[in-house]
C-alpha cells in the first residue's frame, strides 16, 4: 500500500518572506513567480517596473499585458486586508492610468470583497480589479509550493487578441522578432540579471532601461535596410552626451566596441549608435542576430554606467 503524505497550509507567510517590500515584492517580479500569478488571472504579464514611483508613493509593480497596450498595477500585502490597501490600489491605479488592477493578499475580508465586486461593476468595462489570496503549502520536510486563488475579478473577463488581424507583414514580423528574441536572450543569466523583460510590440524598436532616467537603451530593427541598431538613447541632455564623449576613448576601450557618437544638435536627444548588417527574412540566422544583441547590450551597460 502507497503510504501517502499530509498537504499542510503555512498561515504565517512571513516565515517564507519576512518583509513585503524587500522579500516578497521581488521574488514575485522573477519570470517563474510573476507566471504563476499570471496564470491565476488568466493574463500574460510582463513585470516593466518594482516600487514604481505614484507621486510621493510607490506601487509595488508596474507591469503590462504581453502583445497589448493594457497596464497593470500589482499591490502586495501579507495580511489581511484593510482600508488602507484599498485607498492605495485605487490611487496607484489612477495615477498609473492602468486598466487592471491586482491586489494580492494573505485574506480577503468580506467587505473588500464587496468593495472589489463593486468597483468592477461600477467602472468602464475596460477597468478591471483582481483579488487574490495568497496560499502556501508544504508536505511533510518539502519546500513551500505558491498557490494564488482568485477571489474576485470582472465579470465576462477575456483577454484581448495580442496580435492585431490587420498588422501587416512588416509589423507582424517585427512583433515575432521581439517575442523571439527575448525568449532567446533571456535564458541567458547574465542577461536576465542586467535587464528586465519588455512588453513585444509592433515597433521597430524595444527599449530597456540602464539604472538612469537621462538615458536608456533602445534596440532597433531597422528592416528596410537589413539593420540592427543598438544605442544608448539620451533624452535631453547634452551636456551628460557631452560627458561621455569626453571619456569616449575609455569608453570604448572597456566595451572593446566602436560608437558613432550623434550629438544631433538641431534636436533635444542625442545618440551614441552602434550598427549592423542583417537579414530579417531568414529565420534561421535570428539566434546568431540575438547573440550578438545580448553581447553589446551587456557591454554598453558595463562600459557607460560609471559615468551616469
Amino acid at each position: 500500500m502507497v503510504n501517502l503524505s499530509k498537504l499542510e497550509e503555512i498561515k504565517d507567510l512571513r516565515t517564507v518572506w519576512p518583509h513585503e517590500a524587500l522579500d516578497f515584492t521581488p521574488w514575485l517580479s522573477q519570470d517563474d513567480n510573476i507566471a504563476l500569478l499570471a496564470d491565476a488571472v488568466g493574463l500574460d504579464i510582463t513585470v516593466d517596473e518594482t516600487e514604481s514611483s505614484v507621486g510621493d508613493f510607490n506601487v509595488d509593480i508596474f507591469a503590462s499585458e504581453t502583445g497589448t497596450d493594457r497596464k497593470i498595477i500589482i499591490e502586495n500585502q501579507l495580511e489581511d486586508t484593510n482600508h488602507d490597501h484599498l485607498g492605495k490600489l485605487i490611487t496607484y491605479a489612477s495615477g498609473k492610468s492602468a486598466d487592471v488592477i491586482i491586489w494580492v493578499v494573505k485574506h480577503a475580508r468580506e467587505e473588500h470583497k464587496a468593495a472589489i465586486e463593486w468597483l468592477n461593476n461600477h467602472t468602464d468595462e475596460k477597468v478591471g480589479f483582481f483579488l487574490c489570496e495568497i496560499k502556501l503549502y508544504r508536505i511533510g520536510n518539502s519546500e513551500p509550493a505558491v498557490k494564488f486563488e482568485v477571489i474576485e475579478k470582472p465579470n465576462d473577463w477575456t483577454k484581448e487578441v495580442k496580435k492585431s488581424d490587420s498588422a501587416n507583414a512588416t509589423q507582424q514580423q517585427r512583433y515575432d522578432y521581439w517575442v523571439a528574441f527575448q525568449d532567446y536572450a533571456f535564458q541567458n543569466e547574465q542577461f536576465a540579471k542586467n535587464f528586465n523583460r519588455r512588453k513585444p510590440s509592433m515597433d521597430h524598436w524595444m527599449n530597456f532601461s540602464v539604472g538612469s532616467s537621462a538615458c536608456h537603451i533602445a534596440v532597433s530593427q531597422i528592416q528596410k535596410r537589413d539593420e540592427l541598431d543598438v544605442e544608448l538613447y539620451i533624452s535631453e541632455d547634452k551636456e551628460l552626451f557631452h560627458s561621455l564623449l569626453f571619456n569616449r576613448d575609455e569608453i570604448e576601450a572597456n566595451a572593446g566596441l566602436k560608437f558613432d557618437w550623434r550629438e544631433l544638435p538641431e534636436r533635444k536627444a542625442s545618440r551614441i549608435v552602434i550598427e549592423k548588417s542583417v537579414n530579417f527574412g531568414d529565420k534561421n540566422q535570428w539566434n546568431a542576430q540575438f547573440d550578438w544583441l545580448i553581447d553589446v547590450m551587456l557591454k554598453m551597460k558595463k562600459a557607460f554606467k560609471k559615468y551616469l
